[in-house]
C-alpha cells in the first residue's frame, strides 16, 4: 500500500471506511504551507464529493445534519491542494490554504498557538499591534515606518551576532540572536510578509 492514499475523483472514496449511522470520517484541515494542524471536523461522502467538485473545504455539521462549508459565513474559507486518506483510509487529511483565521474565536488554528512556538507567536502578534502606535513611543512602530532604518538595523544585529559567536561571548550570543531574530520578524512584517510565509519556507528546509 502506498502511502499517503491519494484522493482526487470520487472514486478515490470508496475505500474510505464511513463509520457511525452517519457515515462519517474525520477530516483533519491541514495548512500546505507550514504544515500546521488547523482543525478537525466531520464529513460524510457528500462532503468530500462537494470539495473535490469546489476545490473548497466542506463538512457535515452532527448538530445541524446539514452539510456546511467551511468560511461559507466568514469568508474565511479553506481552498483545498490535496486530500489523502491514511493507512487505515478511516481518517482523511486535506493540506489547504486558509483564506484567514480558522477558529471561530478569531485565532488561527482551532488548537491555539502556532506550531513554531506560543513566544514566537505572541511576539509576531505583539509587532501587528503595533505597526500603528506612536514612533515617539514605540521603537517598533518606528521601524516599521522606517524602511532604511530597519534593514539598517537588521544589518547591524546580523553583525553584533557574528561577532558574539566568533569571541564565544556566552549569554551574550543568546541575546544577540534575540535581538536579529526580533529585528528580523519586524523587517519583514514591514515587507509585508506573514509569519506563515516563514514557517512554510522553514518547513520545505526540513525535507
Amino acid at each position: 500500500m502506498t502511502l499517503p492514499l491519494p484522493i482526487r475523483t470520487p472514486d478515490d472514496l470508496e475505500p474510505l471506511r464511513f463509520g457511525g449511522p452517519d457515515g462519517l470520517v474525520p477530516v483533519i484541515a491541514q495548512d500546505h504551507r507550514s504544515g500546521r494542524v488547523l482543525m478537525l471536523a466531520w464529513a460524510n461522502r457528500e462532503a468530500l464529493e462537494r470539495t473535490l467538485e469546489s476545490g473548497e473545504l466542506h463538512f457535515w455539521s452532527r448538530a445541524r445534519r446539514q452539510l456546511w462549508k467551511k468560511g461559507e459565513t466568514s469568508g474565511n474559507v479553506l481552498q483545498v491542494r490535496a486530500l489523502s486518506a491514511d493507512c487505515d483510509a478511516d481518517t482523511v487529511l486535506a493540506q489547504v490554504d486558509p483564506a484567514g483565521p480558522v477558529c471561530h474565536t478569531g485565532a488561527r488554528t482551532c488548537f491555539g498557538d502556532r506550531s513554531s512556538g506560543g513566544l514566537v507567536d505572541r511576539l509576531w502578534r505583539r509587532l501587528e499591534a503595533r505597526k500603528d502606535a506612536d514612533p515617539a513611543t514605540s521603537y517598533t512602530a518606528e521601524l516599521l515606518q522606517d524602511e532604511n532604518r530597519r534593514l539598517k538595523k537588521l544589518g547591524e544585529e546580523a553583525t553584533e551576532l557574528v561577532v558574539a559567536l566568533a569571541r564565544r561571548e556566552g549569554t551574550r550570543i543568546d541575546e544577540e540572536a534575540a535581538d536579529l531574530l526580533y529585528h528580523t520578524l519586524v523587517a519583514l512584517l514591514g515587507a509585508g510578509r506573514d509569519l506563515d510565509d516563514l514557517l512554510g519556507a522553514l518547513a520545505a528546509r526540513e525535507r
